[in-house]
């Protein structure tokens, strides 16, 4: 991109920045992949896709690595320049809250406000009594299109997912308000996130929730809500996928319905997190936004991280060494690795091989087993959990990491472009 062009660029994002219809949230814990991150998008544009890239990462991941928010838009920018990208990309504060948004304010142009934890926390009861009042419309039997049969709502229901919802939807405001004390009205991308709470809300609870986003002035372009089902990190989707596929295609419905009659940004889409390598869910939510329309924001993140142990094993040498070492550790630091991420992810310590055992194995065999290919014998969804969320390990190698994620970066970008463009992009938006 010419300075010329990437000034352009700024000026117009910067009076209007609305998210594309469709785009796809790129984890990057290590800083070394964005190029082969936006690879993947490069491909995908040449075949006439238009995805946009979002760089995210999440203060919790930057306390574990020790990293800053801006080293996330220095590599994302340094990306864009190199492979001449002249379409739009964003750097995204990943589930951030109140006290931590500060730091990303700067840096990023787009903010996933995180407020699951407020959810069920009581609303004062003059805001609740005020909000039944306000929709009181609803208790009359309506419609939505896209839903089958009348929908019949009562006071006492409004009454109660007020109650529920309420206070976690005006922390979202104050955060918002925080942002836009800084970087002024409509010069970033804002999501409303609900995600990581214990149970999934439902279409009647989605119309209200986003009801209440309006209420607040919150010019929500994404909303991330908890779908039935475990969203486990990077392996694939456990559930029910017919009640998924109803879940998301009625909430497709009542968002289009919403966007009308709450005068909500015309752009707003579904946002799924943890999104990444959910292949049973991607043939259905591809049919359902064909089906309506309608865009998708699909949130992703230790994928490439991965990609780049993969990518190690395969280089060999001291490459395939790292990736033994980073399992080893995260075997004896079980625990401590997977308490932050209980919720989210399944391990069979039985399915674990020992450290001795993988010492065994050669880069191909140690690929294949992380390798989210379930047509292969070799995959062990178990060891690509662990070490899903065993990236604290290699952080505490420093720059012996980082050196061999540059010495080795051919064989590592080839896996990250590649998993990036053929299992995600390809899978969901073609």
């Amino acid at each position: 991109m010419s300075q010329v062009n990437g000034t352009v660029l700024k000026i117009k994002r910067k009076l209007s920045m609305l998210l594309e219809k469709f785009s796809m949230g790129v984890g990057d814990r290590f800083g070394h992949q964005a190029k082969a991150q936006l690879q993947a998008f490069i491909n995908a544009k040449a075949d006439g896709i238009n995805v946009v890239p979002v760089w995210n990462k999440s203060h919790r991941e930057h306390s574990i690595i020790g990293t800053v928010p801006s080293d996330v838009r220095v590599a994302a920018d340094a990306a864009i320049k190199e492979c001449s990208w002249e379409g739009s990309y964003y750097v995204d504060a990943d589930h951030i809250n109140g006290g931590n948004v500060e730091a990303f304010i700067d840096c990023s142009d787009f903010f996933t406000l995180d407020v699951a934890d407020y959810i069920g926390k009581p609303a004062d009861p003059k805001d609740v009594e005020a909000f039944v009042a306000k929709y009181s419309k609803f208790t009359a039997p309506f419609t939505i299109d896209g839903i089958d049969g009348e929908l019949n709502v009562t006071a006492d229901q409004i009454s109660e997912i007020a109650s529920k919802y309420l206070f976690a939807v005006k922390e979202a405001g104050k955060i918002y308000n925080q942002i836009k004390s800084v970087k002024g009205e409509g010069n970033f991308v804002t999501e409303v996130s609900m995600d990581e709470t214990d149970q999934p809300q439902t279409p009647i609870e989605m119309l209200f929730i986003l009801a209440a986003i309006a209420d607040e002035g919150i010019p929500a372009q994404t909303i991330a809500p908890k779908f039935t089902g475990r969203f486990n990190k990077g392996v694939d989707y456990v559930g029910d996928l017919a009640q998924f596929e109803k879940e998301f295609n009625d909430d497709l419905a009542v968002i289009r319905f919403a966007v009308k009659e709450f005068s909500m940004n015309e752009n707003l889409k579904l946002s799924v997190h943890s999104g990444s390598d959910k292949f049973s869910i991607y043939e259905p939510m591809s049919k359902a936004i064909k089906k309506f329309n309608a865009g998708l924001h699909l949130k992703t993140a230790g994928t490439t991280w991965l990609e780049e142990i993969i990518g190690l094993a395969l280089a060999g040498g001291e490459g395939l060494v790292i990736a033994k070492e980073v399992y080893a550790q995260a075997l004896k630091k079980f625990d401590e690795l997977c308490a932050p991420y209980a919720t989210v992810i399944d391990i069979d310590k039985s399915n674990l091989p020992d450290a001795e055992t993988i010492n065994g194995w050669d880069g191909e065999k140690l690929a294949a087993a992380l390798t989210h290919d379930q047509s292969c014998d070799e995959y062990n969804p178990d060891m690509r959990q662990l070490l899903h969320v065993g990236y604290k390990v290699a952080a505490q190698m420093g720059d012996r990491f980082t050196s061999a994620l540059e010495e080795f970066e051919e064989t590592i970008a080839k896996t990250v472009t590649g998993n990036i463009f053929d299992r995600h992009l390809k899978r969901i938006f073609y």
